[in-house]
């Protein structure tokens, strides 16, 4: 349970004065995803990410146009829209000692204007002058006060993410009443830490971060943010210590396997594996043959040959006399490591199903029975596997793909379904150094970097919009030498909607000039008509491609050829990677066209500079880290550490492994947290919602 001394920071934020039924919906948009109320910590933790410095006071005839200033006025006069003229805006005329300004107002009603702006009254007014046929102006100022309102208001104010329908002064007022709810919780974090680093309490962190007395004290490097962040990481590393400690605790099996199935599938292979995945291989049998459950990470660029590396560890469990599982993120991935893998494996004797949410009735119920029985060997599926009604004869493996996708939990519901289930888990996404520590910190890593024999070198050219039609042309080149062709469409904001339109339009304009050689595949789409489209391009019936990232272009097609990315500035350089590894899986030479708009940022010229210059995936992620920071690291976000809500290892990365050496020493002493700063780091995982954590120290 929860120490009741946390109670007034899990209250939902219409505990707070002034947020009622209406305005409640706002706040959980604006602070969580939407699956719970929000909370008094989540307004805590939703730090300003600027400020506005009313400390800059000037007379207007000396006001500088553009930077936001606060003005002592008189209001003269009010002109309303005229009669009949929707849309014309609503002016306020107001003057000090050396000139006049006209405030602007769009969509306002005449009474409250005339409430908050009162003839003849002194108001303070904040904003940006802007000069309109030479005659100064505000428009929409940033706020209008009177003489006791100005008096009491910070000179310095924070600035807040907002949502639709919530004001800058809505959340400033939620986020101020929050702090009143703080209690004085004990000091989880190592003293001698924080007297080194001058760094506050916790809550006095807070409120040097939502009350500022400089526009300053809310950077990333003050004490206060330091602090914040460093508790983050503290509690993120403490979670993945017990976890891994709870695992180590449970008695694993000794999964020692004979190597007769292992042989026969290399056997089978018609290539040789390369010394980074004969490597990975070995080290993953060395665990599963010990009395210690394995919890491994198998991380590799596109291309480097994970799955066969997991298809020798499921291979080793079978050996063993146990099941073998894997699980992947969609469906589309999840058939197509079942495609892959199902003749390899009947080659050697092993009995291999499908289990994803399209499996019914009959089919499913025979999986089911197959899986409960002991008579198949190995289970490919989606989310589905962890459903209660699967249940395993002796689960002995559990293999996850693209491990971010997935969380804690559910990593650990597919463990539960046999006794001391080994785990490895697989990223296709190649991550630096200094994040493995924060999502894997975990897991023993194994990495492969060389690819294949055969994969060849691909052509990565940068090509401005304007030659669209050159591209095409090529593409008419490529067609006639029988060639196949992906054609990425541009991201959209965030609007899966807006993607498929974009790649509906490039699909008629491919079409009207190729013919029925075009197909189109989006995440709109069904999946048996995703399934039938991407099967058409495996076979050749059609040529080109035309896809939106929603959807997973993984189908493994050597004869593809030819990748072109529209709008390439659009996308982070995970995504191109990633997307451009979908060539160059055959024998012929692979080109990677990435189209971009003349004018686009520096960061993005950056991005696709890097593409050019090297396919090195690991190379891609240190700079994708550096240009961009850790979200799209991972693929999963186009900013931000997913899972973290105040760190930032780009800026934090220091403090990311003192950290884990403060968590280590804590728990080698102290593995119950039981002592007084042990209990006091419990608060910390619920602060930051490490809960699981907190269950397996009671279940353990």
């Amino acid at each position: 349970m929860r120490s009741p001394q946390l109670d007034p920071l899990f209250a939902p934020v219409t505990a707070l004065g002034g947020i009622g039924p209406k305005m409640a919906p706002l706040f959980d948009r604006l602070l969580t995803d939407g699956k719970r109320p929000a909370r008094v910590l989540d307004l805590l933790l939703h730090l300003p990410y600027a400020t506005v410095d009313r400390r800059r006071r000037a007379v207007l005839a000396e006001a500088e146009p553009g930077v936001l200033t606060t003005f002592e006025l008189r209001v003269l006069s009010h002109r309303a829209a005229p009669p009949g003229r929707r849309g014309a805006p609503y002016r306020v005329v107001c003057e000090d000692e050396t000139g006049d300004v006209t405030l602007v107002f769009f969509n306002a009603g005449r009474a409250r204007m005339e409430s908050l702006l009162p003839p003849g009254e002194i108001r303070f007014v904040s904003g940006s002058i802007e000069l309109y046929d030479g005659r100064r102006q505000i428009v929409h100022p940033d706020r209008i006060m009177d003489g006791a309102a100005f008096e009491k208001s910070p000179l310095v104010e924070p600035v807040y993410g907002r949502t639709e329908g919530l004001s800058r002064n809505m959340v400033h007022k939620a986020a101020t009443a929050a702090l009143t709810r703080l209690p004085a919780l004990p000091e989880w974090t190592d003293p001698a830490l924080v007297a080194r680093e001058n760094w506050p309490r916790f809550d006095e962190a807070l409120k040097a971060l939502h009350r500022p007395e400089t526009p300053e004290a809310i950077a990333a490097e003050t004490p206060a943010r330091l602090r914040l962040a460093y508790d983050e990481l503290l509690a993120s590393q403490a979670a993945l210590l017990l976890v891994r400690a709870r695992m180590k605790r449970e008695t694993g099996l000794s999964r020692r396997g004979d190597g007769r199935i292992r042989n026969a599938l290399l056997s089978a292979l018609p290539f040789t594996p390369t010394e980074s995945q004969r490597r990975a291989a070995d080290e993953i049998a060395d665990d599963l043959a010990r009395p210690e459950r394995m919890l491994r990470l198998l991380q590799g660029d596109v291309g480097s040959g994970k799955t066969l590396v997991a298809l020798m560890a499921m291979a080793t469990v079978v050996e063993a006399g146990f099941q073998a599982a894997l699980m992947a993120p969609t469906e589309i991935l999840t058939r197509q490591h079942f495609e892959r893998l199902e003749p390899l494996v009947r080659a050697a004797g092993l009995r291999m199903a499908l289990l994803t949410g399209r499996e019914k009735g009959a089919a499913r119920a025979a999986v089911l029975e197959g899986l409960a029985s002991g008579a198949i060997d190995i289970v490919v599926g989606t989310h589905a596997l962890f459903q209660e009604d699967v249940a395993f004869a002796r689960l002995g493996l559990a293999v996850i793909d693209e491990q971010h996708r997935f969380g804690v939990h559910q990593r650990l519901a597919l463990s539960r379904k046999g006794e001391a289930v080994d785990v490895l888990v697989m990223t296709a996404t190649p991550i630096p150094r200094t994040l493995v520590l924060t999502y894997f910190g975990d897991m023993d890593v194994s990495v492969l970097r060389e690819k294949p024999a055969g994969r060849t070198p691909i052509d990565t050219r940068v090509v401005p919009l304007e030659r669209l039609s050159e591209v095409e042309d090529a593409i008419g080149r490529a067609l006639s030498s029988g060639r196949r062709v992906y054609w990425i469409c541009p991201l959209v904001a965030e609007s899966e909607e807006l993607d498929v339109a974009a790649a509906e339009e490039r699909f008629t304009a491919l079409q009207a000039r190729f013919g029925a050689a075009v197909g189109l595949v989006h995440g709109k789409m069904k999946g048996r008509d995703k399934d039938a489209v991407m099967e058409r391009f495996a076979t050749g019936e059609i040529a080109v491609l035309v896809a939106t990232t929603v959807v997973e272009v993984g189908v493994d097609v050597p004869e593809a050829s030819v990748m072109v990315i529209e709008h390439a500035e659009r996308f982070g350089l995970a995504q191109l990677h990633q997307l451009r590894g979908r060539v160059g899986r055959g024998s012929a030479r692979s080109t990677c066209l990435l189209l971009y708009k003349p004018g686009s940022g520096e960061t993005a010229r950056a991005r696709l500079e890097t593409m050019r210059s090297t396919e090195d995936g690991f190379v891609i992620a240190e700079e994708d880290l550096r240009l961009r920071g850790e979200g799209d690291v991972l693929g999963t976000r186009q900013s931000g550490m997913p899972g973290f809500r105040l760190a930032v290892a780009q800026r934090h990365a220091e403090l990311l492994a003192t950290a884990r050496k403060d968590a280590e020493r804590l728990l080698s002493s102290d593995p119950d947290l039981e002592t007084e700063r042990g209990r006091a780091v419990r608060h910390l995982l619920h602060i930051f919602e490490r809960d699981e954590a907190v269950r397996l120290l009671r279940a353990g």
